[in-house]
This record gives structure tokens, C-alpha cells and sequence, in this order.
């Protein structure tokens, strides 16, 4: 009895959790439905006395939100692909080959992710301008197409691979691309899925880097657009929210069809050193 009465407390304790983390976004949905008027009373007003509807379609008029749809996904979409391809090379060789130094080199781009983003911002624009790439998908993109946490998420992935099917492949004359491209990759799917997960989400949500690198308003990204509803004076909360909200859906979607390998993700990257 007292077994299943835990059980059931536990599970009062997740659905609590969970509706508070739900809260927010059922909060940023209802602003959304409101007017200007609505969304700035004290106290708040719970539900809109007549749904705004064109909240939705006026991000459409004062931004150019379908493009910045469009650059959000061609720059997330592209970094995901480089950082599954470069940072899958790179952890393929700290898990398997072995070279003068290799532990070094290792600590040092381990140490990368003791150094917070924010440093690297001015040395990364000026690197940019002078390759004349600002204000292009060059300096949105080439920077994120490599990272010391997808070389390390991936190493620990190729690591719990028994290393006698790399030396079984090797003997029957498979080179060292072969190995990685037909067997570990495939082997590794749960890995790079999460990766590809975290990639994604982080690129989604930039927003430092598109608001330094971007000039025109055909490169602006969601980040962006919906920032821009911020004004000096004032803020149009109900369609920053609308445009919060669309670019967050499908995020939402994303993980609620890749949560397993999202979890897999985080419980197996400290399995083995």
C-alpha cells in the first residue's frame, strides 16, 4: 500500500512540475489572443473578451516573417548538417585512432567549453569582415559548423562501440572511412539524433550573433522578427507573442517526436572517458 501511495505522489509531484512548465506557454498563446489594451491591464486579465485572430496574420504584414522563416531554417538546418559531418569526423578519431598528442589536443578543445561565447564575439566579427562575409549566410553559418560539445557527445557515443568490430572491418580491408561512414555511424544513431537535437534548438534560438552579423532585413532571422516588436516607447506584447509562439511551435513538434533520443542523448554522454 504504502508502495503504490508513493507512486502516486510521485506522480502528483510530475504533474504539478509539468503544469508549471506548461504555464508559460499557455500564457504566451492567450497574450497572443488579446488586444494592446488586454495584454497591459493590472491586475492581468486571464482570457481576451473577443479573440484577435489577426494578431496572427498582422505579424505577417509588418514583418517579412516568411523569410525570416526561411533564413532560420537554412541556417539551422545547415549547421546541424555540418556539426553531425565535422564534429562526427573529429570524435571518430579521439575515439578510435591513435596519434602523437591526441590527449592533449583533446583537453584543449575540452577547454573551449569553459570559455563563454561572449569572448570569442569580437575576434569571430572582425575574422568576418575581413573574409568580407558580413551580412551572408557565410558568417551565419560557417562559424557554427563545428563544436567541441559535438565532438565530445559524439566521442562518448563511439566509445561504447566494442573497438573488435572497427579491427574485424580493418582486417577484411575496409578503410578507416569506410569504418565510420557504414559502422559507426549507423551504430550511433541515438547520438547523433541528439546532437542534431541540441544544433538545431541552439540555432533556432540564436539571437547575439544574427543581431551583430545581419545588417539588411533579408537576413534577419526569427530571433529577430520577434524582437522587433520591442519599440522604444512601447512593446506590442500580443504580436511579439504571436511570433513567439509560431517560432517555437515547431520546436515543440521536434521534440515531442525525437524526446526518446533527447533523453538518450543526455543519460549517455558520461557512460564512458
Amino acid at each position: 500500500m504504502s508502495r503504490m501511495a508513493s507512486k502516486i505522489t510521485l506522480h502528483i509531484v510530475l504533474i504539478a512540475g509539468a503544469f508549471l512548465m506548461f504555464v508559460p506557454f499557455l500564457w504566451m498563446f492567450d497574450t497572443a489572443l488579446k488586444t494592446f489594451e488586454e495584454s497591459m491591464l493590472t491586475p492581468p486579465k486571464l482570457l481576451p473578451d473577443v479573440i484577435q485572430w489577426s494578431n496572427f496574420v498582422e505579424v505577417f504584414v509588418k514583418t517579412d516573417y516568411i523569410r525570416y522563416y526561411f533564413n532560420t531554417i537554412a541556417v539551422a538546418l545547415s549547421k546541424t548538417v555540418g556539426q553531425l559531418f565535422f564534429c562526427s569526423l573529429a570524435a571518430f578519431a579521439f575515439a578510435t585512432m591513435s596519434f602523437p598528442g591526441k590527449n592533449t589536443l583533446f583537453f584543449i578543445i575540452l577547454s573551449n567549453m569553459m570559455v563563454p561565447s561572449q569572448i570569442v564575439i569580437i575576434p569571430t566579427f572582425v575574422l568576418m569582415k575581413e573574409f568580407g562575409w558580413l551580412d551572408s549566410y557565410n558568417a551565419l553559418i560557417v562559424p557554427g559548423l563545428a563544436s567541441a560539445f559535438g565532438i565530445f557527445l559524439l566521442r562518448q557515443f563511439f566509445l561504447s562501440i566494442p573497438r573488435e568490430l572497427g579491427e574485424a572491418a580493418q582486417i577484411d580491408g575496409s578503410s578507416y572511412f569506410r569504418i565510420y561512414w557504414s559502422l559507426y555511424l549507423p551504430l550511433s544513431r541515438s547520438g547523433l539524433t541528439a546532437l542534431a537535437i541540441f544544433v538545431l534548438i541552439a540555432s533556432w534560438n540564436d539571437f547575439i550573433w544574427p543581431l551583430i552579423l545581419t545588417n539588411s532585413d533579408e537576413m534577419r532571422v526569427l530571433s529577430l522578427a520577434v524582437a522587433s516588436f520591442v519599440g522604444e516607447f512601447s512593446t506590442e506584447y500580443p504580436l511579439m507573442m504571436a511570433a513567439a509562439f509560431m517560432a517555437l511551435l515547431p520546436l515543440v513538434v521536434l521534440f515531442l517526436l525525437l524526446q526518446r533520443f533527447f533523453i538518450e542523448g543526455i543519460a549517455l554522454t558520461g557512460m564512458k572517458s
